[in-house]
């Protein structure tokens, strides 16, 4: 793909297209489905966020609501509460840019406002209780957007990928209408949402046929960090997913994929730094 190049007002950069890059989780949750509870003070938050950092993470990603399954949306006046504590002390100590993993545009009006660099959205500018507002917000502030795939049903009429392609124009048009550069809309293929286990490897198996949507490229982000389509397909607890999760990043750099969003940091970005260097030795 073409380089992308980020750059925001407090000095911090990104390059998207010369290297996989690696987008850190923190989530100072007490619910999330692998590490709830882990980082929800601010010292072990900030102590995690280090960690990422230095293991090589070129995005931290930060979310204050559980997206796991069967999960209860609180409010944003809740969520924007939960953030107050953890969100200003993280953007002034992260070595590197900050996404905030949020789905409610008065979120992420507050985050944009305290000077995230990234909107990271499950609902790809559509989520139905507030259409549009998320594009804005990302305009307002000239912001990059991941835009992920999601729906409420997992059954599809058709084929899934073109589905998928379906839903990414419409949020594309979405994006444009409200004002959002072409060149920072990125998208998520949305593993684990939406979709059953079968789906979920058929998605992962066929990733390059989202790559292009009306022949334009659009980087990938790619999300599969101990979800459970590996758990039921290996029958694994959660702790023990890691592999597995090195292997959908391994097949996703090969399809395509340009960022992994991954818990364990360290492994997951030797994997991909060595799954780089190999297909650079090709060319």
């Amino acid at each position: 793909m073409s380089k992308r190049f980020y750059k925001w007002p407090d000095g911090k950069h990104l390059e998207i297209g010369s290297r996989t890059l690696i987008m850190g989780i923190l989530n100072v949750t007490p619910d999330s489905f692998s590490d709830g509870g882990k980082w929800n003070t601010l010292d072990n938050a900030l102590q995690h966020m280090r960690e990422m950092a230095a293991a090589g993470a070129d995005i931290i990603d930060i979310g204050a609501e559980s997206s796991r399954p069967g999960f209860v949306p609180m409010s944003a006046d809740e969520e924007i509460e939960r953030l107050e504590l953890f969100l200003e002390p993280l953007l002034e100590a992260c070595p590197v840019p900050v996404s905030i993993d949020t789905f409610k545009a008065a979120t992420a009006e507050y985050a944009a406002s305290k000077g995230v660099h990234i909107l990271n959205d499950i609902w790809g500018l559509q989520y139905e209780a507030e259409p549009g507002k998320m594009a804005q917000v990302a305009a307002k502030y000239g912001l990059p957007v991941v835009v992920m795939h999601n729906r409420r049903s997992s059954e599809y009429a058709g084929d899934i990928m073109e589905a998928m392609a379906d839903f990414f124009r419409d949020s594309i048009k979405i994006a444009k209408q409200a004002g959002v550069e072409e060149g920072k809309i990125i998208l998520d293929p949305g593993i684990g949402f939406g979709k059953t286990v079968d789906g979920n490897l058929y998605v992962m198996n066929h990733l390059e046929k989202i790559k292009y949507i009306d022949g334009k490229d659009y980087p990938l982000l790619l999300g599969t960090s101990r979800k459970s389509f590996i758990g039921q397909t290996l029958a694994l607890p959660v702790e023990e997913r890691m592999e597995a999760t090195g292997a959908t990043c391994v097949m996703g750099i090969m399809k395509g994929c340009e960022i992994m969003r991954v818990h364990d940091v360290l492994p997951i970005s030797r994997m991909c730094r060595m799954t780089d260097a190999v297909l650079e030795a090709r060319v």
